[in-house]
């Protein structure tokens, strides 16, 4: 059988022959039949000359005989084929053959001049021509010449047999062995080797083939070993593990995957993924997320449904890793999730749930808010948002304790949800603000009137721990898509409504409109506003004078805040205070205030006669914090202040909290030496205790009552006297002083001077003015602007 290896080596050996070896024997042919032609013409023509030379005398002597000897003679030499003697004027005197050259096309004529050498020199006596023929290449050798291309020819094939005899024994054998071992290891999977030895390149190919073939050996057995311990490895692993190929069947999974679904393994393999999977999930399964990770390796994760072979479904985690190369086969690792999956449900429901109440808390309502403005665009219908805030749950905090507190929020939920529908949504967004969720058609009138019903239950008392306790609340409503376009913006108008009533007087309903923005946006001016005024100094302390009913002397200055803004001017105060008292920043204007005021005080004090004045200062409930007698002590020190000439100014607000924390800082600063007055008297609910329990020094009468003693009324102006009139009786009873406030007629002064009022402070002596007008008035008259009242 002739192999391709032996065809290719035979073939280019024929080829080299007939390129090299060919052309050689071509060129050599040639050559060679060209000198042996070359060799014969030679002789030939030598022939012709000899014979030439013995023909002159038989024609010169008319020797017929003689001329046709010669002409036989000629006839007979070799390669001459026909002979022809001409006489001088041309007539044949000879022909051999007979005819001539006769059928012979492949010929050449040789022509020789006949001479003969006479007494008188040597004469032209005739011609001699002959006829040769044209012989081809091989027809000129003769068989000398054929022995020696025979021996070439031999020579050339014994060294073309030997060159494929030796290739059969040095090439072809060792490489029929090696294919043979090949294909043995193809076919029967042992590691067959080369039985062939040489120092040749052939010995080299063998001995490094049987040498491959024995490390193959050593790496298939290590990699059966290998492979036995990682398919140990994969069933033993506590672990879920599967592999699937690329159209997601499964081509093996673990142990523990079968103890854990209750499968066995010849009936799972080869199945798809999928059919265990919840068809409602199949989708989730195709688009599972890939990302890449280390290695260049595919990572994708998807948590769904898994049907076991109880039909019970469990949720697991699935990690699967894939070949960036698109791999045959993935590895995955299933893990049961099912109780951190229940775990987190649980943990979300208690994220979005108030633990007090069981109701949603801000999270969920927000979050139940987005579905139901989805709900809503679909249908067609209105949703309404009610921001509930109670109106006295701080008081009841401070005053009965968190416990009680928590019982009234408690029995409010319970109030609230009598008022509403199965379907409305309720929610606690944090400490005492509850939302509600409404949707229908008319729901503007529907919210109101489920408002109303809320209003009218929480007005009634709460009986808590043995007491009666009123709570009542104030109410926003805000609708879906008539005041807003979205959720957060819909709890935002619901609660500004809410906060609009809030300032209106609580205790009721309100629906949002356009003009609350307004009032919001001026606010947050507001608000910037007192930023921008604790961050430049724009606060001010001014100064109004308090005036000695008896004799018009000014005996003291109250402190009034005022915030001086750059472009717009002086600040509504009242709007300033109530607004830094809700945002915290108080405190900071307090300080900045006191401060100020008391700098005021010790640049007046260097005037004559005003030693002895003192300085009222109005302080927020909310600045009462056991720091501030050190603050205000530090501030009189520096400034060389007495504290007796200290005013504390409190409101009955200051009061009513009962607070530990702020009966302890007036009792510091009635030891230190300050005065307290209590201003705004008769205004609030029970100011008459106040002056038993509380160390009061001054009581302020509220200006209403100032006014009212020129009322147009006989019967206003006479309560109005009486009550002034008790107020000083009590107060001087208790050793109280008395300043009346809103002084701004002579009228008023006359009747309060009358009444047994010490002092007195309004417009009629002074408006509220800075410091350095003040300063220019009292350099100009240290007395009150209005004379003494005839």
């Amino acid at each position: 059988m002739m192999h391709s290896v032996e065809s290719r080596f035979i073939a280019i050996v024929c080829g080299a022959m007939l390129v090299f070896v060919v052309p050689l024997l071509a060129l050599f042919l040639t050559i060679s039949s060209e000198r042996v032609a070359r060799e014969r013409l030679q002789n030939i023509e030598l022939l012709m000359e000899a014979s030439g030379q013995a023909l002159g005398k038989p024609i010169w002597d008319f020797d017929q005989d003689g001329i046709e000897r010669i002409g036989r003679s000629l006839r007979n030499a070799t390669d001459i084929h026909a002979v022809t003697i001409f006489d001088a004027g041309g007539s044949i005197l000879a022909q051999l053959p007979p005819g001539g050259a006769g059928s012979i096309t492949a010929r050449r004529q040789l022509r020789s001049a006949i001479s003969y050498d006479g007494v008188d020199g040597a004469k032209a006596v005739g011609v001699l021509e002959v006829v040769v023929p044209t012989s081809g290449i091989l027809s000129r050798f003769n068989k000398d010449e054929w022995a020696i291309l025979g021996i070439l020819l031999f020579a050339v094939a014994i060294v073309f047999t030997a060159a494929l005899i030796g290739n059969r024994f040095t090439v072809i054998r060792p490489l029929m062995r090696l294919t043979a071992a090949i294909e043995a290891t193809r076919r029967l999977g042992s590691r067959h080797r080369v039985d062939w030895t040489s120092d040749d390149e052939m010995g080299a190919l063998a001995a490094n083939f049987n040498e491959m073939q024995d490390r193959l050996e050593r790496e298939e057995t290590e990699l059966k070993i290998a492979h036995g311990r990682a398919t140990e490895i994969y069933n033993l692993t506590p672990a879920m593990l599967f592999s699937l190929d690329r159209e997601n069947r499964l081509t093996a999974v673990s142990d523990y995957w079968l103890r854990a679904t209750g499968y066995n393994r010849c009936d799972v393999i080869g199945r798809s993924f999928i059919d265990f999977v919840d068809p409602h999930w199949h989708e989730t399964y195709r688009l599972r997320s890939k990302t890449t990770a280390a290695e260049n390796h595919t990572i994708s994760e998807v948590t769904l449904p898994f049907r076991k072979a109880d039909g019970e479904f469990m949720t697991v985690l699935i990690l699967e890793t894939e070949t960036a190369g698109g791999g045959e086969t993935s590895l995955s690792v299933m893990t049961d999730v099912t109780a951190l999956k229940q775990a987190e449900s649980r943990n979300h429901a208690q994220a979005i749930t108030d633990h007090l109440t069981g109701l949603l808390n801000r999270q969920g309502f927000e979050s139940a808010l987005d579905d139901a403005i989805r709900s809503a665009d679909e249908c067609g219908m209105q949703l309404a948002c009610l921001f509930i805030d109670l109106d006295r749950f701080k008081w009841i905090n401070d005053n009965f304790g968190h416990a009680a507190g928590d019982a009234v929020l408690r029995e409010t939920v319970e109030l609230i949800r009598a008022a509403l529908e199965p379907g409305d949504v309720m929610s606690r967004l944090g400490g005492d603000e509850f939302a509600i969720l409404l949707q229908g058609l008319d729901i503007a009138a529907h919210a109101s009137e489920v408002g109303e019903r809320i209003c009218a239950a929480l007005r009634e008392p709460m009986p808590i721990a043995g007491n009666e306790l009123s709570v009542s609340a104030s109410v926003g409503i805000s609708v879906y898509p008539t005041h807003a376009d979205g959720a957060s913006d819909l709890l935002l108008k619901a609660d500004m409504a809410m906060y609009a009533r809030k300032h209106d007087g609580k205790n009721g309903l309100q629906m949002f409109d356009a003009g609350m923005l307004d009032t919001a946006r001026e606010r947050h001016e507001i608000e910037q506003c007192i930023e921008a005024g604790l961050k430049e100094g724009w606060f001010e302390a001014w100064l109004q004078p308090i005036v000695s009913l008896g004799d018009g002397r000014i005996i003291g200055f109250e402190a009034l805040m005022r915030l001086d803004h750059p472009e717009k001017g002086l600040m509504p105060p009242g709007k300033i205070v109530g607004i830094a008292e809700e945002t915290g920043t108080i405190g900071r204007i307090g300080e900045r205030v006191l401060e100020k005021a008391i700098r005021h005080l010790a640049a007046i004090s260097a005037l004559d006669g005003t030693q002895d004045t003192y300085l009222a200062v109005n302080f927020s409930p909310l600045q009462f914090e056991l720091t501030l007698p050190h603050k205000l002590a530090a501030l009189l020190l520096k400034h060389h202040i007495s504290p007796k000439r200290i005013v504390i100014e409190i409101t009955e607000a200051v009061l009513m909290l009962d607070n530990p924390e702020v009966h302890a800082v007036l009792k510091q600063l009635n030891e230190f030496g300050c005065r307290i007055a209590l201003d705004d008297f008769g205004t609030g609910y029970s100011s008459l205790s106040y002056l038993n329990r509380f160390p009061v020094d001054i009581v302020k009468v509220d200006q209403s009552f100032t006014r009212s003693l020129s009322s147009g009324t006989t019967d206003v102006r006479r309560k109005s006297r009486m009550l002034i009139k008790g107020i000083r009786t009590i107060s001087h009873q208790m050793g109280c002083a008395v300043v009346a406030e809103g002084v701004e007629t002579k009228e008023q002064w006359q009747l309060l001077r009358k009444l047994g009022v010490d002092n007195g402070q309004g417009y009629l002596f002074s408006r509220p003015m800075p410091i350095a007008a003040m300063l220019t008035m009292l350099e100009n008259d240290s007395e009150a602007k209005a004379s003494s009242p005839a």
